[in-house]
């Protein structure tokens, strides 16, 4: 479907073109502009390194090596073609090489991409413990999955029913759909769509129906504990707030809910052992400056906003992210013994009850 310019008089819809038309390059423009905004396919992605080939007898790269909020490797894959070719097995290669990196591994990674001539070891640890939320180093926790994320002006039919069946299989991959468009003074935009897992884009569906698909799919124990947990804590916390009302359990990490301004959400994350509420300070891809802004603004009423809230908070700017977080870390996660899970939610909802209190009206009253 074509993207239309609202004018006076019409509908005028924009003229579809190609990266070759406009001389975008696929390493010197759409890797680099996306190494730089990441949060264009993902804003809870960190860029831990660029062409990455760290491994024995092969030349092969990844194009961007990401790291998830659930501490998850991220593989990024980007084509400037108009079918994918054939990056989905490229990418199948690519995620089984760096699954076994370690924790220790990433950080060196992580260094040496931002600088190789003096990687600075202990800063990168605490950049990425700081993405993670982590107050200490989660081995365990870290790289328990590896994603695959394809991004290309778009995707064959054999590349789709390929990534379809590997999803049945529970395999974390998705495709993005980065399509060019050109204005009449010459302006290019640059529509970037999800077109997989999305049960609305039908165009892109096989045989393989999305039914079978999900009675297919095995769910790791992980997951059946976070939704189990999320169950009980969304049906808790409707009952002393509306936030999360809408919000139904997921196998994820996290939770999000508004608190009245777009860019700024309420947040429940959990983990093993811990978990945590959270004001989540995201106003948009490329608005680093505009977030950090926010957090300063709030950052300057920090005493009162902990008075409000009771309890001091971890203020998170984030340095290396273009989101910022002000978070209250609580014992307790979805690994504890389940009998201790209701009191977890009570002290959780409890929290972001509070923290939606010492937060709300100034985050309305925010100039930015």
């Amino acid at each position: 479907m074509p993207i239309f310019q609202v004018t006076p008089k019409e509908l005028k819809p924009l003229s579809e073109t190609t990266f070759g038309a406009e001389g975008i390059m696929e390493r010197n423009d759409l890797q680099r502009l996306l190494r730089e905004q990441i949060s264009v396919l993902d804003e809870r992605f960190m860029v831990i390194y660029e062409e990455f080939g760290d491994w024995l007898d092969s030349s092969r790269r990844i194009d961007l090596l990401c790291l998830d909020a659930d501490a998850n490797l991220v593989v990024v894959e980007l084509k400037r073609t108009e079918d994918g070719g054939h990056m989905e097995l490229q990418a199948l290669r690519y995620a089984a090489m760096v699954s076994a990196m370690t924790f220790e591994q990433l950080v060196d990674t992580f260094a040496r991409y931002k600088s190789k001539a003096q990687p600075d070891i202990e800063g990168a640890r605490t950049a990425i413990m700081d993405f993670l939320g982590w107050d200490d180093i989660y081995e365990d926790q870290f790289g328990q999955d590896t994603r695959i994320v394809l991004a290309a002006a778009d995707f064959s039919k054999e590349l789709t029913t390929a990534v379809m069946w590997l999803i049945e299989r529970g395999i974390d991959i998705r495709c993005v759909r980065m399509k060019p468009y050109r204005m009449g003074d010459g302006t290019v935009l640059l529509d970037v769509q999800q077109l997989i897992p999305l049960p609305e884009a039908t165009d892109f569906q096989t045989q393989i129906g999305v039914k079978k698909q999900a009675e297919r799919q095995n769910r790791t124990v992980r997951h059946d504990l976070r939704l189990k947990f999320w169950e009980g804590l969304l049906e808790l916390a409707k009952t002393k707030t509306d936030i999360h009302a809408n919000r139904k359990p997921t196998q994820d990490g996290w939770v999000s809910g508004g608190i009245g301004r777009s860019g700024f959400s309420l947040t429940y994350s959990i983990r093993k052992n811990d978990a945590q509420v959270e004001l989540w300070i995201s106003l948009g891809s490329g608005q680093t400056v505009r977030n950090k802004s926010a957090f300063k603004g709030l950052e300057t009423q920090k005493a009162a906003i902990e008075a409000d809230f009771g309890a001091p908070l971890d203020w998170q700017e984030l340095p290396e992210g273009e989101g910022c977080r002000i978070r209250h870390v609580l014992n307790g996660g979805y690994k504890s013994p389940p009998d201790q899970w209701p009191a977890i939610h009570v002290a959780l909802a409890d929290a972001m009850v509070r923290l939606d209190k010492a937060m709300r009206q100034r985050v309305a009253g925010l100039i930015l």
